[in-house]
């Protein structure tokens, strides 16, 4: 399975990167096929363009700040290929809700039958959006220096220049902890990154522990995760200690970073304090014995890591943001969908019906915005667990299974926590009320994001 932070710099050519002339959609990807197909044989540049422009017609490309990632495979093609094109004054390009201009298109080809194409979208569609680097492309003198900012940022590498270096205080938080870890019999160490507004020092790092770097983004502080046994990229919307904690917990299991009877010896401080104050061992198994049950199949066998990871990071930026300024309120189901199809029926007309399901899928980063879109209507979301969309507004009619919650949850938990113990399923809910987060197995609950925003772990 790829990482979270994949290093796509052998993608890029300064051959393929170009100021575009065009003033219009059609003429931008036009120059930007010929970019791409350079003198290859392989790509059909006419049936390429065809291609784009009946996507750009059915479903935009546009991420937002400034930016457009239009796409496709081609057969043939056995690698991925980007050109990337600059344009100061914006291309008019159908944005998500309203018109709006692009200022850098990043065309992506890749062979019908190449892996990870989702992954790799994603990965890009991440970096780009971060506002700092866009500007700096944009405002870049010529396209050698543009290149060279190009590559350092898809090489997981910073143009920011770091701005503090850490302290004293730091490298003797990492000593005590390795002391600690070892101490304790922990299987790893996780740094929680975001304590720092730069890459670690060289200095913070163990030679003879696995270490797990935790970050909401590792491309934006300018981390090497060559550096780490693993990087786990989760979210933070708290200044709180390492209140990422249950995420990463649950999203390293997934990946099989973390087992059931492992401890880990955490390090964290309070988000862009540049200050490490705080290690405590977490022991798996005790902290999270009610919600995995003494089994370590937490996550069904049919749901992909990536794509549960993605829905529960849409869950969390719905939970902080809403939808329009609004509280939203929105229920997850993942996996055995042909099971869950069963408990429920349709409230409306379903959105995603009649789709090719790679346009649909909940790992393509243009869904992100159409999920946010669709959250307000009643009824959830059932996903397949290799992350195809098959409905929304769907109503949830699972037996009840004489299941009880904690006071305060209403009727869309006791669907999710329903629909967990009637299928191999697992569900996710996002609190109108209170703005939790709420991850049901088997119909046991765990809230991940808690009541005020973030929670401590």
């Amino acid at each position: 399975m790829s990482g979270p932070v994949m290093r796509l710099d052998k993608f890029f050519s300064r051959s393929r990167v170009v100021e575009l002339q065009g003033t219009t959609t059609d003429e931008a990807l036009r120059e930007l096929v010929k970019a791409v197909a350079g003198r290859s044989r392989d790509i059909d540049r006419e049936s390429l363009l065809r291609t784009l422009i009946d996507r750009e017609n059915t479903m935009t490309t546009y991420l937002g700040n400034g930016v457009a990632l239009p796409h496709a495979r081609v057969p043939g093609l056995r690698r991925f290929v980007f050109a990337v094109g600059r344009s100061r004054a914006g291309i008019p390009y159908d944005g998500i809700t309203e018109p709006a201009k692009a200022h850098l298109i990043l065309l992506l080809v890749a062979g019908e039958n190449t892996r990870d194409y989702l992954s790799v979208l994603s990965s890009v569609a991440r970096l780009f959006r971060d506002r700092d680097f866009v500007e700096g492309l944009v405002d870049a003198p010529d396209l050698n220096s543009f290149f060279e900012r190009l590559s350092g940022g898809i090489g997981g590498l910073s143009t920011r220049p770091a701005q503090v270096r850490q302290n004293r205080m730091n490298r003797l938080i990492f000593r005590s902890a390795e002391k600690i870890a070892r101490g304790t019999h922990c299987s790893a160490i996780a740094v929680f990154a975001d304590t720092l507004t730069s890459a670690p020092d060289p200095g913070l790092s163990f030679k003879s522990i696995r270490t797990i770097l935790v970050t909401r983004n590792a491309a934006e502080t300018g981390i090497d995760a060559s550096k780490y046994h693993s990087v786990v990229q989760v979210r933070s919307f708290s200044k709180r200690r390492l209140a990422q904690l249950r995420s990463f917990v649950l999203v390293s299991m997934t990946r099989g970073l973390i087992q059931f009877n492992d401890r880990i010896c955490c390090i964290g401080g309070v988000a862009d304090s540049d200050q490490f104050d705080m290690v405590t061992v977490v022991d798996v198994q005790r902290e999270f014995q009610t919600l995995l049950v003494d089994q370590t199949d937490f996550l069904p066998p049919d749901v992909k890591p990536e794509v549960f990871e993605r829905v529960l990071g849409i869950a969390m930026e719905l939970a902080v943001e809403g939808r329009e300024g609004r509280p939203v309120g929105c229920l997850f189901v993942l996996g055995d969908t042909a099971k869950v199809e069963k408990m429920s029926k349709p409230l409306v007309l379903n959105p995603f019906y009649g789709y090719k399901e790679e346009d649909r899928n909940i790992l393509n980063p243009f869904m992100d915005e159409t999920v946010k879109e669709f959250s307000s209507l009643d009824g959830a979301f059932i996903i397949r667990g290799d992350g195809v969309l098959v409905s929304s507004g769907s109503l949830i009619y699972a037996p009840d299974y004489l299941h009880s919650l904690p006071s305060g949850l209403g009727s869309r938990h006791a669907a999710a926590a329903a629909v967990s113990l009637g299928s191999q399923c697992i569900s996710i809910v996002v609190s109108s009320s209170t703005g939790q987060v709420t991850v049901f197995r088997r119909g046991v609950l765990l809230p991940i994001l808690e009541k005020g925003i973030g929670g401590n772990a």
